[in-house]
């Protein structure tokens, strides 16, 4: 009969028509199991788009009849982990940091509260576990560009490095000494050459780069490269460096410095937020 769609000899099953290179389709119906879970996921699909929220608009999305927010959810989870948590945030908020780390309950308790602050906060430029990278210091030595005592710390964290919005920000600024025509091309390499064997512990004493150390440089860094925490100037004395010991990157250093920014954390973390923090900070390998 034309029209019949024709029986495969094998499986019994017709065909759809369709063949392609010999290969003819066979017409097999989905399991009815199948199409039943289909059209309960699509019946219950429509039902969670007018249930919950779900299609967005311009500025926002629908509400959904049953009024449920994932934020107001995390908002409440948030208030209850505050609420039993109150006693030991408090205690932290209102003690001193030396008592903080004097009261083993209170120290264990701020360390790991500053681990999760930190690596939400402060990971993605010092790195986890205060590793450090190109351009931040590391954490976890004993070199400390502000210092590393618990008040250090915590003055670092509460007010920022040269951040603008804080009033009592830490300030450093390192002439441009090639860009502000402090010192000629020819002054500046022959500092850079005495600021490479400074670091390589062999200075070469008597030299014009030693001379002109002396008088541009060691007021920040010390006559002999210790640095000054107080200034905010870095040791030069060792091949720990916060951009790179090579010595173009040196020269490139000394001609027009880079001056990096690290906000200001009081008024985004709470008290007891930024005390956990120092606490954490403080325990990483260097802490004075």
């Amino acid at each position: 009969m034309a029209g019949t769609p024709e029986k495969d000899a094998i499986t019994g099953q017709h065909t759809t028509g369709h063949e392609w290179d010999g290969i003819r389709e066979l017409n097999t119906p989905l399991p009815k199991w199948w199409v039943y879970v289909f059209w309960a996921t699509v019946i219950f699909s429509v039902g969670y788009v007018f249930a919950y929220p779900a299609i967005p608009l311009t500025n926002s999305a629908t509400g959904g009849l049953l009024g449920y927010s994932s934020r107001a959810e995390l908002e409440t989870d948030l208030v209850a982990a505050r609420a039993e948590h109150a006693d030991k945030l408090e205690a932290i908020k209102t003690s001193s940091l030396d008592e903080i780390v004097a009261d083993t309950n209170l120290r264990n308790y701020a360390m790991a509260g500053g681990q999760v602050v930190f690596k939400e906060n402060c990971a993605p430029c010092h790195q986890s576990g205060g590793a450090g990278q190109f351009g931040y210091p590391t954490l976890a030595d004993d070199e400390w560009i502000w210092g590393g005592t618990l008040d250090e710390i915590y003055t670092t964290l509460q007010h920022g490095i040269r951040w603008d919005q804080n009033a009592d920000t830490r300030l450093s600024e390192m002439p441009a000494f090639g860009a502000m025509d402090i010192l000629s091309d020819s002054e500046i390499d022959a500092v850079t050459d005495y600021v490479v064997s400074l670091a390589s512990g062999n200075p070469n004493e008597g030299t014009e780069g030693a001379t002109l150390y002396e008088e541009q440089c060691a007021a920040c860094h010390g006559f002999e490269g210790e640095g000054q925490q107080v200034l905010g100037a870095p040791p030069l004395n060792n091949q720990l460096w916060l951009y790179s010991g090579d010595r173009d990157a040196v020269e490139a250093q000394i001609y027009e410095p880079k001056h990096g920014v690290m906000p200001a954390w009081g008024g985004r973390l709470g008290e007891e937020e930024i005390k956990q923090v120092t606490v954490y900070v403080h325990s990483l390998g260097g802490g004075q």
